[in-house]
């Protein structure tokens, strides 16, 4: 089988995914690899506040994160945009195991080659989020779209 997706330069933000040849909507493209951990032992490694701006860690569900900094394949490179072309989402284990949970990034609309591979991180900070913060997180996509961050509200407080 062909790749259909190359990592390369990107004028988004550093490296980026593109197609080499055209996706069909809800295609499945590829699976975000990386080392799982727990959200505690991601908070030891690289803070709990957001102050690293770190992009490679992917929640996976309440139990474990995805770091694709370690073992991580090229899917980590795929950049953020306020007017994504993909979507990444969970598949949870049929088993119930949080374990063997993966995420996998499908094609949101037709993808022709040579455009850029793009989804919504929906980064969602526990933290105020200040100026500081928002700079640090800030949003380069470019698309008319575009909120200026990669973070999102915060979640209401469950009742």
């Amino acid at each position: 089988m062909s790749r259909r997706i190359v990592a390369r330069r990107s004028p988004i933000h550093g490296n980026g995914v593109f197609a080499v040849a055209p996706i069909n909507k809800g295609e499945e493209i590829i699976e975000y690899k990386g080392t799982m951990m727990t959200h505690e032992d991601a908070d030891e490694m690289y803070g709990d506040g957001g102050e690293t701006g770190h992009t490679f860690l992917f929640t996976l569900n309440d139990d474990y994160i995805l770091d694709a900094n370690r073992k991580g394949n090229i899917a980590r490179w795929i950049n953020h945009s306020c007017a994504p072309n993909c979507v990444a989402f969970v598949i949870e284990n049929e088993s119930g195991n949080p374990r063997k949970d993966k995420v996998v990034i499908e094609a949101k609309r037709n993808i022709k080659a040579g455009e850029e591979l793009t989804y919504d991180y929906g980064i969602v900070l526990e933290v105020p989020h200040t100026a500081r913060l928002k700079k640090k997180w800030a949003c380069l996509c470019g698309s008319p779209k575009c909120t200026g961050t990669l973070l999102k509200p915060k979640r209401a407080a469950k009742s």
